[in-house]
Formats: structure tokens, sequence, C-alpha cells
């Protein structure tokens, strides 16, 4: 299984970092991460918490919102672009020439200039992310953690709990949701688009994980903030890659993977997710989420048998710190909260009267996109306070998101053989012993070792590429230390690892920011370190018990548990 040409020593190396860029431009990354996580043990000791028993006699919903609420307690949404360091356009583009060219990356990540639709460029999207601090070619690295290192954050100053990006929390989640929620597989589905990672899980209407939280249809149309911001992505940028446990799409290469069968059924439930037809339920959500058009409303409505009127933003005002809506049943109750100095007794001037366009829906059963019906609801909301034209376009986009998928008619679909066959009721053991088997057949099986980190069972070369290439923070934060300096450093470290068992081993950047590593995995920081400042060829040599770091001068012995096999590792390589 040693890399036989660059392209694929690249691909390996690349399971390795996870990247922004290496996930975009090797899709199948995606997925692998998602296997690496399930066979870690860290996930499976979840089901020893307290919090999880009695899950098994749970419906698929409710046991999938208990474990939302575990991640909500124990990570957190991590955005710090300069957790994992610098790199530059140049260093990344010359990297992946082979694979893809700059002026298409400019449209797809960003990274690389993406500013999606005009919603990103209202909102200055580079600033948002945060990425307008980079000036000329010099960006983020922009790595998705595994299990271990989104837990390792806890070690890290600032953060009490683990942490993770988007793209992780949607791999943690696809792990999660089968082995403690026990959803198969093949029911969910990931998508990234160039500012986003989420995943569909296909139970009941659709459930849309969105970073640490839980999206349902229903949420997806209450027009709160919480789902406004959730609904961001697909609402305004392509769907670039889709990947599942069957295989992986891509909206830039023509070949896909992915079952035919399987993106057929993802793509019905995605559009059925995003679309719902107009109701009175539905045109309360809309108005509270386009605060702009709620000075042109007014709720009517009886008190002590005399009619009173409200400004409709006065009414969604008081929905805050309760439990009432204007939009359902709870609507009389939230009314009984509102403050008599609040109300008119006569309908206030240059304002449409809201309960009689709900009455004029309701009677009508009108469909959002039968023009006929779009004319009549116009002439309904025809005001001097609106143009009548631009609230219908946009209460069709409310109730109807289209999402722009990669085009299946332009790909050509060579599902992978043997196709993985995994499911909840396997142990992690025959999980693994399954992938192990498979591992020379299925590329996704594959890489899931290789993200899985154990150096029992993958070569080194492509750990060492990622380790000597990518680690660019303790190169930065030790540039004022000398060699003793920096052995010593690592010494006060304590001499654990952040991966479970034997074999496995942290990039040097983990080490560093989490301040803490294997004696084998000091050794590798040490050596990333020295190469760094003069180019120097390093050398570890490791016995079953000791990694020895040799570069010019420089010698250091450390302990290491990893129980790796007797040999010796050299950069650059031979």
């Amino acid at each position: 299984m040693k890399p036989n040409t660059s392209k694929t020593l690249e691909l390996h190396s690349s399971a390795i970092t996870l990247s922004d860029m290496e996930v975009f431009i090797f899709p199948e990354l995606m997925f692998s991460l998602v296997l690496a996580n399930i066979m870690s043990p860290r996930i499976w000791q979840w089901r020893e918490d307290p919090w999880f028993d009695g899950i098994e006699s749970m419906k698929p919903y409710k046991r999938i919102t208990r474990l939302k609420q575990f991640i909500m307690d124990h990570y957190i949404f991590n955005l710090d672009l300069d957790t994992w360091g610098l790199t530059s356009k140049e260093k990344e583009l010359a990297r992946f020439s082979e694979f893809i060219d700059e002026s298409t990356l400019a449209r797809s990540n960003a990274l690389f200039g993406y500013e999606g639709d005009k919603y990103y460029f209202d909102i200055d999207i580079r600033r948002h992310f945060g990425l307008d601090k980079y000036e000329g070619n010099i960006i983020p690295y922009w790595k998705t953690e595994t299990v271990e290192a989104m837990d390792a954050f806890k070690y890290m100053p600032g953060y009490e709990t683990g942490a993770g990006e988007c793209v992780s929390l949607a791999a943690l989640y696809a792990a999660a949701l089968f082995i403690i929620a026990r959803i198969p597989l093949e029911d969910i589905y990931m998508m990234a688009t160039p500012l986003h990672s989420q995943n569909l899980v296909d139970v009941n209407d659709g459930i849309l994980t969105n970073n640490r939280r839980l999206v349902t249809k229903n949420m997806w149309f209450n027009g709160t903030a919480l789902s406004a911001q959730a609904r961001r992505a697909l609402e305004n940028e392509q769907v670039t890659i889709v990947s599942h446990i069957s295989g992986w799409i891509h909206v830039l290469y023509p070949e896909a993977t992915i079952a035919p069968v399987a993106f057929e059924r993802f793509s019905s439930r995605i559009r059925n997710f995003l679309s719902a037809p107009l109701s009175v339920e539905l045109l309360s959500n809309f108005l509270r989420q386009n605060r702009d058009y709620q000075s042109c409303f007014q709720l009517s409505f009886m008190r002590h048998g005399i009619p009173h009127y409200c400004a409709m933003e006065r009414v969604f005002a008081y929905e805050h710190g309760t439990p009432y809506k204007v939009s359902d049943s709870t609507r009389k109750k939230l009314l009984q909260e509102i403050e008599g100095e609040e109300l008119m007794h006569d309908p206030l001037p240059d304002r449409i009267i809201f309960n009689d366009v709900e009455d004029f829906v309701k009677r009508n059963h009108l469909s959002i996109h039968n023009p006929e019906h779009a004319a009549k609801l116009k002439e309904k909301f025809s005001h001097d306070c609106l143009d009548a034209c631009e609230i219908i376009d946009d209460l069709v986009r409310f109730c109807h998101v289209e999402p722009r998928l990669p085009n299946a008619a332009q790909k050509e679909f060579i599902p992978l053989h043997p196709p993985l066959k995994i499911t909840p009721e396997m142990s992690r053991e025959e999980i693994t012993a399954t992938l192990a088997e498979l591992r020379d057949s299925n590329p996704l099986a594959d890489l899931a070792f290789r993200a899985f980190r154990d150096l029992r069972k993958t070569d080194a070369a492509p750990f060492l590429k990622a380790a000597f290439e990518r680690n660019p923070v303790a190169i930065e934060e030790s540039a004022n230390l000398d060699p003793e300096a920096v052995i010593a450093r690592l010494n006060e470290m304590p001499n654990e690892s952040i991966y479970d068992g034997p074999g496995r081993l942290a990039q040097p950047d983990e080490v560093w920011n989490f301040g803490r590593g294997d004696g084998l995995e000091k050794a590798i920081t040490i050596a990333d370190i020295l190469f760094a400042r003069d180019s120097s060829p390093v050398k570890i040599e490791i016995t079953e018990t000791t990694a020895t770091i040799i570069c010019g001068e420089t010698r250091a012995k450390f302990a290491t548990s990893k129980e790796l096999p007797p040999q010796t590792w050299t950069w650059p390589l031979a």
C-alpha cells in the first residue's frame, strides 16, 4: 500500500492533514474521516455515559436529539483561522496544479477568492470569516479535525471543552449518528459548499446537522434567527460535494462514485426538505424572518370584547423570552402578554392588517408557484409601504429553495466495488476488520486507515510528508528557541498522546497546540522544527520503546509507548 505516484502520495498525505483545500480537491476524504472516527474508541465510549441510558428504546428522532444535546454540551464551534497556521496561494496551487487550476478554485473555494452570491458580497464574507486580515497571497490552513483533535482543544488556553470547525462537526455528527443513534450510514449524506459543510439525515422529513445544532423541516421554515443562519449556505451557495458511504459526487469532476440510486434519493429528499406549501403559519414565519417588512403590518385582535391593534414588530418582540408564537396555536397567550400601552383602538395608519392577509391565504388555498395565485397575493400586498413584487419574490424564496446540486446528467457514474457494508449492529472491532478486508479494493476504506493515523497499518511516507510540509505553527512559535530549548520545551509537556492506543500519532502542530505528546510525536516535532531552519536532513530511529531524533549536531532520545516495530525514518524521503 505504499504510494506509487506523486498524485497518490499527495492524496494519502492529505488524509492526514485534511485541510479545506485537500478535502475540496479529494472529495473522498470527507467520508474517510467519518470512518476513521467510527474506528476510533472515542465515540464508542459515549455509550457508557448515563446521558444515553435507554437510548436503544427511543425512536430515531428522539435518539438524535439526545445526541445533539451531548454534542452541544461537549463541543463548541471553532473557526480560529490561526489554529493551524498559514500557507500561501502559490504553495497550494503548486501542490494541486495537476488536479485543478486557479480560475476554477477562485469560483469554488473561499480561500482563493470565492465570495458567493449577492448575499455574501453584501455582508463581506471574507471579513465575516476573518479572512480579510490576511494580506496578499497569505492564506490560513483551514484544517478538519479528527475526534481526538476536537477533544484535545480542552487543553488549549481559552477552551473548556472540545471544539471543531464545520467539516469536523459534520464528520463527528455522521460517526456519532451511526454509533450512538444507530442511524445507518446509508441514511447520512454529507454536503459541502464553498463556505460550509453539513449533513442531511434521512429520518422523518429529514434533519440537517448545522455545526453543533440540528435543523428539522419545521425549524427550517420557522423564521427565527437560528433558522435564517442555517438557511444561508443552501440559499446562496452551490453544493460542491455530496459524500456518502457509497461514494461521492463533485460539481467539478466528470466522474462520480456515489451510487446513482443514492444520489437520486438524496436529491429528492433535500428538495422536499427545502420546499413547503404556503400556509398561514408560514406567512407569519416569513414575516418573523424578514424584519424590514414588519413595519408595514399590524395585528388586530379582541381584548375585553373590543378590537385592538398592535404594530407587528412589537408583536414579534414579545415572542422573545416566551414559548408563545404569533404563528401557531399559542398566539392568544402571546397577545395576553402585550402591555396595554402598546395597543391602539383604531387601525394604525399606513399599515396592512395582517389578519386580512391570513384570512385571504386560508380561504383561497394559494400555491406560491401558481402565477395566478401570485398575482392575487400581489394585489393583497399592494400598499404604499411595500413593493408587492419584491415581497412576493422573497416569500417564494422563503417557501422554496432550489438547491444547486452537482448535475447528475453530466456525470459518468462509476460506483465503488465492492461497496462498504457496515451496520449499526456491528461492533467497532467488526467494522475495523471489515474495512481492513476492503482496503485494497475500496479507496474509502484505505483512506479511513490513513486518517486514523495508525502507523503500524500504513506506510510512514504520507504521514512524514504531512508533518514536514504542513505544520507551520510549531515552526513559527519556536523560531526564537535554540535546539536545546526546543527539546526542553517539549520535555516539559506531558508524555501523553492525544491519540489512544499504540501506533496512532499526532502531527507536530497538534503536539504544539495541545501541549502534550508521546516521545515519538515529540521527536517528529523537533525534526519538523529543525528541518525548517536550514533543510538539514533529519533521521528518526525508532525502537519498541524509544525514538531518537538526529539532525546535524542535535541528538535527543525520548521514551515512546506507540509500539512501532524498529525502523528508521528520514526526511527528505529517500
